[in-house]
């Protein structure tokens, strides 16, 4: 299961920022300040909000065909966790806090995370994040409390344009791709997929994206990586090292002073 999130009709409401808020008792954010980021007040995802709808505005030609004029286009998009398929999270953590459910999404037992904070640097996102007062790490957990009793996530419940859809990722995949082949042909040339393929970086995500720009431009990461990749060559490499320094310790003290 998953979310496809279409911001070609995100409208930038904040209901799916408010209704996952109210639905997960998350605490409130610090007094909201300009922060010079349009009508963007939470700037990005933290261990109390699990949605994040960016706005970003941009200047772009007018389509008069006058180079000379510039139009305002906003871009408005709802993050949320990518639910990776190679989750770093779920190979750093020492406890198992972090565990991988019957839904394919990756949640957080709070109760048993003793707030090492190893997901935190290993998430290709920067997603997942601590509670400085709490201790412990918090992110979205794809409303699994109502996943089991058959229910929608609470933020794509309450969307009212039907940009945050949930439901099986195979059902989601060619849906999007529809979306973008119309919105090409409506002249919509920047449309594009993101997060959805099986052989980038973190073999493809639980939560994926249709974009109007290119990922940067929404503070997505081009190329995510999962972050454990090559952490067994490099204990091999690091072992290999350790022997030879232990082997050459010993030579030296079996040789001893001459």
């Amino acid at each position: 299961m998953g979310f496809f999130t279409d911001t070609s009709v995100c409208i930038g409401c904040k209901a799916c920022e408010v209704a996952c808020k109210e639905w997960n008792q998350l605490p409130a954010d610090p007094p909201f300040e300009f922060t010079g980021l349009s009508f963007d007040n939470t700037e990005r995802l933290s261990a109390s909000t699990w949605r994040h709808v960016a706005f970003i505005e941009q200047r772009k030609p007018a389509d008069s065909g006058d180079q000379g004029t510039a139009g305002l286009r906003w871009l408005m998009a709802s993050d949320v966790c990518k639910h990776c398929t190679d989750a770093a999270c779920l190979d750093v953590c020492p406890t198992g806090s972090l565990f991988r459910t019957e839904f394919g999404t990756v949640v957080v037992q709070q109760d048993i995370c003793n707030g090492c904070g190893y997901c935190v640097s290993a998430c290709p996102y920067g997603v997942i994040d601590k509670r400085e007062d709490d201790g412990r790490v918090f992110k979205c957990t794809m409303c699994y409390d109502r996943l089991v009793d058959d229910l929608t996530p609470a933020c794509a419940k309450a969307c009212p344009t039907e940009s945050i859809q949930y439901g099986p990722l195979d059902e989601l995949l060619p849906r999007a791709a529809a979306r973008v082949q119309e919105l090409r042909q409506d002249g919509v040339a920047d449309a594009r997929l993101y997060g959805h393929d099986p052989q980038d970086g973190v073999r493809g995500n639980g939560a994926f994206f249709l974009l109007l720009d290119e990922p940067e431009v929404y503070g997505l990461p081009p190329a995510p990586k999962d972050t454990t990749r090559d952490l067994g060559s490099m204990w091999r490499h690091a072992a290999v090292a350790a022997l030879t320094l232990a082997c050459g310790i010993a030579t030296a003290f079996v040789a001893g002073p001459r």
